[in-house]
């Protein structure tokens, strides 16, 4: 699976794209069976798993979050796991060597399993939103910041 095929950017749904996904939630919501249908061929009955999984996949789309589909057990090169974090590859193979990441080898070659990539991406959200709310919580104690000020957009 590249990465053109599996990812699904709600910022590039047209309007009228948009304004269908309460409808298709809903569909995916029911309790009777979804049936799926096209062309000239019957409509078969969409099963109950995967109808909660594409409702899951269509909220995060009405929250205009991109969405990335890949098997839990897919491997990742050091390229594609450095654009997966947005950063170099030099970086992503020192964050491979330090530990932070775990991977194996195949030959020569340096592979990470998808798991390990979303761990350590879980990690580093973390690590970033308290290091801003210790931020905050610094420039707050400084006088710098007044909720005050700005209205509930951050303005």
């Amino acid at each position: 699976m590249n990465g053109a095929e599996n990812r699904l950017d709600a910022s590039l749904l047209t309007e009228q794209e948009r304004a269908l996904l309460p409808q298709l939630l809903e569909l995916a919501r029911r309790e009777q069976p979804t049936r799926l249908g096209g062309g000239d061929g019957p409509a078969l009955p969409l099963p109950k798993a995967l109808g909660r999984f594409l409702g899951q996949l269509i909220e995060e789309l009405q929250q205009g979050r991109t969405m990335i589909l890949m098997p839990a057990d897919e491997t990742y090169t050091t390229q594609r796991g450095a654009d997966f974090l947005g950063v170099s590859r030099q970086h992503f193979v020192d964050l491979l060597e330090s530990g932070q990441i775990a991977f194996h080898r195949v030959g020569t070659h340096r592979r990470v399993a998808a798991r390990d990539l979303l761990a350590y991406a879980g990690r580093r959200d973390v690590e970033r939103r308290n290091r801003l709310g210790q931020l905050f919580g610094q420039l707050t104690a400084a006088g710098l910041y007044d909720a005050d000020d700005h209205d509930e957009n951050g303005a």
